[in-house]
Order: structure tokens, then C-alpha cells, then sequence
């Protein structure tokens, strides 16, 4: 029988080994003195490391197993994290800087699930602060490059592996799939495909979507492709006034 809940290891297994976006947060996160708010924030993959260098961080997700796992690994009180929804929260104190890494902006139906969350963004930011949403603006084309190594985890005597296997646009979303194969300590596998849907989503979009929450552009940054990712743009935005 697993001991761990297998959403928490098929996290840790397709988004722990991500690191291309670290240096971002962490210029972003030192040019900051207050704690920061981290949207999304799974096991902990950015909140953790930020943590170790030095920065108090309050993570908010709607999955209660990632929020549990993170805060049994969390070196309290350097982390803590929340179990809540992104679009509608309220914690009770501001931050110097919001994060959104992971295109979790985009796992949002709608505009108006966008303008909620960005409104629950702006109501934590302290004056003169300012938030960074990581978006995919556009899907590469196929190529004949062979795919990635599966992402691979082991938990109790089970071995976990996801596949990504097709990244499509369709009606007005990217679909991400991978295949899941999970191998039991017994050596019996079973297998699934997983589906991501990311609504499509572009800069200018989310910094228009931005001021009817209060907040303004404040430039964009990218995130540079890996073998098994796409690049992102970071769009930076802060407080009107």
C-alpha cells in the first residue's frame, strides 16, 4: 500500500526537477525585504528553495494533499502554507511580492476567474508592491527531435514515470498530455494519460486583465526552454498610485 498520496508524488515527479525559472524568483524575491506570496505553490518546489535563501514565504494551493505534504517538509516558521483557492482568498496581511510560476494563471477557466484572482492579488499587495505571472504564450511546432526522458519518481517500493507525450493547441486552450505509468513493488504496471488544459493566454491580455484589478504593467521576463519544457514569459505587474 502507497503511504504517500499519489497526487503529491505525480507532482514532485512531473514539476520537482523544473529549475530554469529559480533565478527569476530569486532576483525578484532579494529585491524584496517583506514575505512573499506564492500562488500555486504544490509541495513547495519555489517556496523551498527561496526559503533557503533567506525569504519568509506563504504558499496558497487548492490541493490539500500538496498543501499537507509541504507543510509536514516546511522548516516552519520560514514557510507556511495555506489551503485555499487562488481566486478567492484572504489571509489577513500583505506582501511585498506575489508569484505565479507554472502557467497556474492559465489552469483558470476564464477571464473572469483571471480578474478574481488578480483582484485577491492586489487586495495582499503592500504599496509599492508587485506580482510576476509565468504564462506560456505559444506552443512550438513538431520537430523530428526525439522526446524527453520520462520524469521518474520511487515512493515506498513504487516507481512512477510520466511521459510527455503531445503539447496542442485546441479551442482555445493547450492541452498537455503525458503518459503515466506506475509500476507497483510487486512489478505489476498500469498506465494513464493525464491531461493539463492551460487556457490560451497572452501578455498584453493578462496586463489589460490586470488594470481592471488595480494593478499596472511593470515590464516582462522570460523564462528560457529546456529539453522537456517550453520557455515562458514572466509579466510583472504592481500596484496603481
Amino acid at each position: 500500500m502507497r503511504d504517500r498520496d499519489a497526487s503529491v508524488v505525480w507532482h514532485e515527479a512531473e514539476c520537482g526537477g523544473y529549475a530554469a525559472d529559480l533565478a527569476l524568483w530569486e532576483e525578484l524575491a532579494d529585491q524584496c525585504a517583506g514575505r512573499i506570496l506564492e500562488l500555486g505553490c504544490g509541495t513547495g518546489r519555489v517556496a523551498r528553495h527561496l526559503a533557503r535563501r533567506g525569504h519568509r514565504v506563504v504558499g496558497v494551493d487548492a490541493n490539500a494533499a500538496l498543501i499537507a505534504e509541504l507543510s509536514r517538509s516546511a522548516a516552519a516558521p520560514t514557510i507556511e502554507a495555506v489551503l485555499a483557492d487562488v481566486r478567492d482568498f484572504e489571509l489577513g496581511s500583505e506582501f511585498e511580492l506575489a508569484i505565479a510560476p507554472m502557467q497556474l494563471i492559465q489552469l483558470l477557466d476564464s477571464a473572469d476567474q483571471r480578474l478574481a484572482c488578480l483582484r485577491s492579488v492586489e487586495r495582499h499587495l503592500a504599496a509599492g508592491g508587485a506580482a510576476a505571472f509565468a504564462i506560456v504564450e505559444s506552443v512550438p511546432a513538431p520537430t523530428d527531435a526525439p522526446p524527453p526522458l520520462p520524469d521518474t519518481r520511487e515512493a515506498d517500493g513504487w516507481v512512477y514515470s510520466s511521459l510527455p507525450i503531445e503539447a496542442a493547441r485546441d479551442d482555445g486552450a493547450i492541452r498537455v498530455r503525458r503518459l503515466r505509468q506506475t509500476v507497483s513493488p510487486g512489478g505489476e504496471l498500469s498506465e494513464a494519460i493525464d491531461e493539463v488544459v492551460l487556457r490560451e493566454l497572452d501578455a498584453a491580455t493578462l496586463e489589460a486583465e490586470a488594470a481592471k484589478a488595480g494593478l499596472r504593467a511593470a515590464g516582462r521576463r522570460s523564462i528560457p526552454a529546456t529539453d522537456a519544457h517550453v520557455g515562458s514569459t514572466v509579466v510583472l505587474l504592481g500596484m496603481e498610485g
